[in-house]
């Protein structure tokens, strides 16, 4: 169980504080060998390097702007990202890049980044998407209601294995609800391992000793053993390799965000899901119900 859980700093090396994937990380439970995950928090005027691999990245300023700048197949390639004071104040600009490229983020103001990967054989384009370009998602109701930024997957973003895109939770809510799962390869489900990375904040009025918490919740789908309910806060991950897996709670008082990698062995990019027949009746009910008025976070 614990192989699935990584609290803050736990999957910390060299400078990243989580590494998490094929290359340069710390390796996570046996069998993981489809996503990566990293987390780095530069300072005014630092720069982070990753060597080229066969591995397409996404990179996604979670605070701070940053410069990018790629060297592959392509020559040299720079860009510019205006990013965001928060997850939880709206959208960033993104940037993709492809196999074989060496990526070095830097930031003259400090802030934070993360880096999404997989592992890949098909060469795409490097590719920055502006904040403005990315769709926003208002997806349940009612108390089942949460906001999606769709940067990285197969509708907005040309790649090879990954889907990428992150989630806001206002508090009190329940997200990634029905339990639902995408273990199996078919025709109604795509196998995709996935990571959820999360942020949490207090809401206004909070008192300064507030600990900002949600929950995470993966069981068994099959004869496969996995049962997490963890508590997490801003920097810890939760992997899913197989199984039913949500809610993850917002908890009253608490602001939840996450960021979802997923990628599978299967033959086409898409997320195909199955949710739990004991739950799935839940989503008839979003129908007589209103999107939350909290969402889209900042009005």
């Amino acid at each position: 169980m614990a192989d699935w859980i990584y609290p803050r700093g736990t999957a910390a090396h060299r400078e990243w504080e989580l590494s998490l994937g094929a290359f340069d990380s710390k390796l996570p439970a046996a069998g993981w060998q489809h996503t990566g995950l990293k987390i780095c928090t530069l300072e005014a005027g630092d720069a982070v390097q990753i060597p080229g691999a066969a591995e397409e990245r996404l990179v996604i300023p979670l605070s701070g702007s940053f410069s990018v700048r790629l060297a592959g197949d392509e020559g040299l390639e720079q860009f510019e990202l205006a990013g965001r004071e928060s997850v939880f104040l709206g959208r960033s600009d993104v940037v993709y890049a492809g196999i074989w490229t060496t990526l070095t983020v830097g930031s003259d103001g400090g802030g934070r980044v993360a880096i999404a990967s997989a592992p890949a054989s098909a060469s795409f384009p490097a590719r920055r998407i502006g904040a403005e370009e990315i769709p926003v998602e208002l997806r349940g109701a009612g108390n089942c209601s949460r906001q999606v930024h769709n940067f990285g997957t197969p509708a907005v973003l040309d790649a090879d294995r990954f889907i990428v895109c992150e989630v806001l939770t206002p508090a009190g809510n329940w997200s990634s609800y029905p339990p639902h799962k995408h273990d199996l390869e078919g025709e109604h489900e795509s196998a995709l391992e996935e990571i959820y990375y999360f942020e949490t904040r207090p809401t206004a009025g909070a008192p300064e000793q507030a600990d900002a918490v949600g929950y995470q919740r993966v069981y068994a789908s099959d004869e496969r053993p996995i049962e997490v309910t963890a508590e997490v806060r801003s920097g810890d991950a939760v992997l899913v390799p197989y199984g039913w897996h949500g809610p993850a709670m917002a908890a009253p008082g608490y602001d939840l965000y996450y960021l979802n990698v997923m990628a599978g062995p299967g033959p086409v990019r898409q997320w195909l899901i199955s949710d739990d027949p004991h739950h799935g009746w839940v989503r008839a009910t979003w129908d007589a119900q209103q999107i939350d008025p909290r969402l889209p976070f900042g009005g």
